[in-house]
């Protein structure tokens, strides 16, 4: 275990002057015979000792490690009793855990937009992994960057538009053109290497590497706080090559080495819905995942434990930063947070990847630890990525920008915070992309999370009661309809979901005709060789005709 002093706020070093100041005047006897002028020249001299204490020690540098797909409950028990992830269970003790911490839109692209803006998506229109912020929009690292700190971004970004394959887009364009085709490979597992291989995802080995040589070699040479980003494309599965160049990541690889480091006795097999009791949405979201076939237990289980072997190599990256900081004597003047941009089903609710409200998917972690930051607490708040666009502003001293919708942390998780701020007791999350065949909004409070779809009505809602269904198996909207008007009300207070979602359908049909028209005449072979091509090539002439009625108006 590295040993490490938390250090307090600046705030904390002028308390301890101050003691030493009227231990002194006792001393010398000094505090009562002193006259009003001297003792108020000795008020002055320390204010501005105590100003040049806070301008010098209240902007720490600010390390922030997103990964991609990592299932938030296992950094707190009973899920992190499944795997070992020695470096996520070191910054849990000597930082603090968010219990509650949500994805803002379950996917790559929209959700690190809301992480990055600080501004939930339907704000920036961030609607898959194609349409994201615009290449010029602020994010925090730029405010950072204003304000004097040395900024370094590393690794996976992903949150502007132009990005992902073909078929992701063109699949997010179609999702309500009433054609059911797969569009994932089926999820399969793929041992590499021995019980020595460490570095399977070689990528992330690679600008992790870059990352620490960094803080060792230039950081210690700057003079102004920095804030280094890292992005890891790990726990995310890998693309599964033998389906072509635009496969999609449907393969959970890993070595002999980290798979030691899963507790298979600790790994649950999910229970799943009968195909006749599942949501609409859910089955066409299993379905176009390809997990509508039968898979043994023994399937189930190793996709499980592969993924949390991915986490575990995830977490040997995230050590390799805190040792390089540690070794650098970085530590105790730096803000360490790790965070992802969605979780991963790993096979719950018939499903693997994300783009669902179920906890595997939209439940992330979020850690920090540093100076000030309270050691070994668990918060049970609501919080989502947002809340960090504001927490790293007022860390650097920053005001917010009055258009964002997160709000800080600092109030929570500091030794001496000046005030509490009111912040909501609610999170919200919205999905818009593929592999859902509308939109989908969350509302999570204290006990429930409530999941409505496009205009509120043609789609049937969710309601689950977390408190007594964790597995969220049971959907008790028909039995709580005051609950469910009180939460739709407050959901509509938040975003005016029906014109949203209208937004987006009349946002897919211009994106795909502008496509469609590109292609000329290409459309027809281009089309029929995605992803989803063994599907479609069925019946291409009848999938042909429902986008151009869908196209049309005629559905």
């Amino acid at each position: 275990m590295i040993n490490h002093n938390v250090h307090m706020w600046s705030r904390v070093t002028v308390t301890s002057f101050c003691l030493v100041l009227r231990e002194l005047c006792s001393l010398f006897k000094i505090r009562t015979r002193m006259k009003e002028s001297r003792l108020l020249l000795i008020v002055i001299v320390c204010q501005a000792f105590v100003q040049s204490l806070c301008l010098n020690s209240s902007k720490p540098n600010v390390v922030v490690v997103m990964s991609d797909a990592f299932d938030g409950r296992l950094t707190f028990k009973p899920g992190r009793d499944v795997v070992q992830l020695p470096y996520v269970n070191y910054m849990r003790e000597l930082g603090s855990t968010f219990l509650n911490a949500y994805s803002n839109s379950p996917i790559c692209c929209p959700s690190r937009a809301a992480m990055w803006s600080g501004r939930f998506v339907h704000l920036t229109q961030s609607w898959n992994n194609y349409k994201c912020l615009d290449h010029n929009a602020t994010t925090w690292m730029d405010e950072l960057h204003a304000s004097g700190y040395q900024t370094i971004s590393l690794g996976k970004l992903d949150f502007t538009s132009g990005g992902h394959s073909v078929s992701n887009r063109v699949e997010a364009w179609t999702r309500d053109v009433p054609f059911l085709l797969r569009q994932e490979g089926r999820p399969v597992t793929d041992l590499v290497g021995n019980s020595s291989t460490l570095r399977v995802m070689t990528k992330d080995w690679k600008v992790t590497d870059r990352a620490t040589q960094w803080i060792r070699h230039s950081s210690s040479s700057l003079s102004e706080p920095f804030a280094l980003y890292l992005g890891l494309n790990l726990p995310h599965p890998y693309r599964t090559d033998s389906l072509g160049p635009d496969a999609g990541g449907s393969t959970f690889r890993s070595s002999p080495y980290w798979l030691k480091k899963v507790s298979y006795e600790q790994i649950s097999i999910p229970k799943w819905l009968p195909f006749s009791d599942m949501h609409p949405v859910d089955y066409y979201s299993s379905f176009t995942k390809n997990c509508t076939s039968n898979f043994t237990v023994e399937e189930i289980q190793n996709i499980r434990a592969f993924y949390y072997a991915m986490c575990a190599e995830t977490d040997a990256m995230l050590g390799e930063v805190i040792s390089a900081l540690r070794d650098t004597g970085l530590l105790n003047s730096t803000i360490l947070l790790f965070t992802s941009d969605h979780g991963e089903l790993a096979m719950e609710h018939r499903q693997f990847y994300k783009m669902s409200m179920f906890e595997g998917s939209a439940h992330i972690p979020l850690v920090i630890m540093g100076p000030g930051v309270k050691s070994g607490l668990q918060l049970g708040q609501l919080v989502s990525l947002v809340d960090i666009y504001p927490t790293v502003l007022e860390l650097a001293g920053i005001p917010s920008p009055g258009d964002i919708s997160g709000h800080s942390l600092i109030p929570l998780i500091c030794e001496e915070s000046e005030h509490q701020k009111h912040r909501p007791d609610w999170v919200l999350s919205e999905y818009h992309g593929c592999n859902a065949n509308v939109s989908i909004y969350m509302l999570r409070t204290s006990q429930w999370k409530y999941v409505t779809y496009a205009d509120g009505l043609s789609v049937p809602p969710q309601l689950f009661d977390l408190s007594s269904d964790k597995e969220e198996l049971k959907n008790v909207a028909s039995h709580h309809h005051g609950v469910i008007q009180k939460l739709d009300l407050l959901l509509r207070s938040v975003v005016d979901y029906p014109s949203v979602s209208k937004m987006v359908h009349l946002y897919n049909k211009q994106a795909f005709e502008s496509w469609r028209q590109s292609l000329a005449d290409n459309y027809t072979q281009v089309i029929a060789n995605l992803r989803w091509h063994l599907d479609w090539q069925k019946n291409a002439e009848h999938n042909e005709k429902a986008i151009d009625d869908w196209l049309s108006g005629f559905i």
